[in-house]
């Protein structure tokens, strides 16, 4: 899956030189947590509210607020951003993503292609493709079967659903502590037939979920 398909397109972005206090308001209009900052078409840092908390006078300041609201039209976007801007390439793969966020504890990335900035990704985004990934919406059945590390082990589980008649519709492995559970999706909800030829054949199945 390439982030390309699941990036937020042709976000919102302010420019360096916007005031805090005209940033603040669109942070509060928009509801973003985050603007990418462009300069003449090029992508020169990011913004967040942490970065704006952080030239922000504290709540023991002694300023009046005419000299609060002074100091905050004063300093622009370029005095608070994040200039070191970490991103990834629209044709790169989700797990990438997921990846470079994890390593630089980050929970945005900017999307570039050739040079521009075309979308952004965000933990959300990532979060919502695995859901799809796994297709935990959808009715149907979600079958957790332990498996071994042994060639043609799958293939005779997946031939169980097949003498069936019933379609496979997400699987997915996940391995742990030396165990590998095979998780397997279908529309089907009535799924007596699929755990009696499990068991009869040697197979453990460890969950069930049915989805109506």
């Amino acid at each position: 899956m390439y982030i390309k398909s699941r990036m937020t397109k042709n976000p919102f972005t302010i420019s360096s030189n916007t005031t805090i206090a005209d940033a603040v308001a669109l942070f509060r209009e928009k509801e973003f947590k985050r603007f990418p900052v462009v300069d003449n078409g090029k992508l020169v840092g990011v913004l967040t509210k942490g970065d704006i908390q952080a030239v922000s006078p504290t709540k023991a300041t002694s300023l009046s607020i005419f000299e609060l609201n002074y100091l905050l039209s004063k300093l622009t976007v370029k005095d608070a951003m994040t200039k070191k801007v970490i991103t990834i390439e629209a044709d790169c793969l989700l797990e990438e993503a997921a990846v470079a966020m994890r390593k630089n504890k980050i929970s945005t990335l900017p999307v570039m292609e050739k040079g521009e900035l075309v979308g952004i990704i965000t933990e959300s985004d990532i979060f919502d493709a695995f859901i799809d990934l796994m297709g935990f919406r959808e009715k149907g059945s979600r079958i957790t079967v332990e498996t071994r590390d042994v060639p043609g082990y799958i293939a005779g589980i997946t031939e169980i659903y097949s003498s069936l008649n019933i379609n496979i519709t997400h699987i997915a492995m996940f391995a742990g502590n030396g165990i590998r559970d095979l998780v397997i999706r279908s529309s089907e909800s009535d799924i007596s037939g699929i755990e009696e030829k499990l068991n009869d054949r040697g197979y453990k199945v460890k969950h069930v979920l049915i989805n109506k």
